[in-house]
């Protein structure tokens, strides 16, 4: 049987494939371009031509589980996915591990409303919700620390598990692979809760000169964010989640029991420090 994943050339898809090559599972990869790094086998996929819907199932008839992560800063995504997810379970998917965020509890809007359709349909599913990536600081906040030594965000003094695309796959993977029956919701979250003042600490030690944290206000940031996503309504989405990390939302995360967590090895440090040179002018 074949694993699909989608966005399978993108952060966490992308992990994904090359943990599921060494453990010499078959998947096909799903993307925009229908190309994939050699030997991997893709197919063109484009969540806003849903013609392109039914190409994995024509390319290998064997698919039987997805990891399905959402068009990226899209704010309405039901109308979008839940087509999708109805087509895949008519192919005889059993099982679909869906990729949203921490504080995407069901029923809230982009990740939440996903979740609770999902949950509606008689599968085994996964839904991952982890915190911010670590790759935030290499694609987000590239720029601005390379420009002008400053990391801007809405967080104030909240606690972040900050956490890696390569620990998300790692959870992706046990869930795709468990032999067991699975409907969870996983809560995911790295070693470490470190403050967006901490993170500016830690990057001024490994670059050698000072990155301050920039405490901007909620419209500040939706201002910030709108640059990198599709529309305002998903930027406040996602600053309405720093938000709610300043009011300890996801610190309190991760005291739930350890049957809904999944806590990942890789430190924000050792990141930085093995990504020094991309903030180097």
């Amino acid at each position: 049987m074949t694993i699909l994943v989608l966005g399978g050339t993108g952060r966490t898809g992308g992990a994904l494939t090359k943990l599921l090559h060494e453990a010499g599972l078959p998947f096909l990869v799903a993307s925009r371009s229908g190309k994939a790094p050699e030997p991997y086998q893709a197919v063109v996929f484009d969540w806003f031509n849903p013609s392109t819907f039914e190409n994995p199932f024509k390319a290998d008839s064997n698919i039987d589980k997805v990891y399905l992560v959402m068009p990226v800063g899209y704010y309405d995504t039901l109308p979008v996915v839940a087509p999708f997810i109805d087509l895949a379970i008519s192919k005889g998917v059993k099982r679909i591990v869906l990729l949203t965020a921490i504080q995407g509890e069901p029923g809230s809007p982009t990740y939440g409303v996903v979740h609770s359709y999902l949950a509606t349909k008689d599968i085994e599913y996964a839904v991952l919700r982890p915190s911010w990536f670590i790759e935030n600081f290499s694609s987000v906040f590239y720029q601005s620390i390379r420009e002008n030594n400053e990391i801007c965000s809405a967080a104030g003094d909240g606690k972040i598990p900050w956490i890696s695309s390569a620990d998300v796959a790692r959870a992706a993977f046990d869930t795709l692979t468990t032999p067991e029956s699975i409907r969870k919701d996983l809560l995911i979250g790295g070693p470490d809760l470190i403050t967006y003042d901490e993170a500016a600490a830690m990057l001024s030690s490994v670059l050698g000169r000072p990155v301050k944290h920039k405490r901007n206000t909620p419209e500040e940031q939706v201002e910030l964010y709108s640059k990198f996503v599709s529309s305002p309504e998903f930027a406040k989405v996602l600053v309405d989640m720093e938000v709610g990390a300043a009011r300890g939302v996801e610190e309190a995360y991760l005291k739930e029991p350890p049957s809904r967590l999944y806590i990942g090895r890789d430190k924000l440090e050792d990141y930085f420090k093995a990504s020094r040179n991309i903030w180097i002018k």
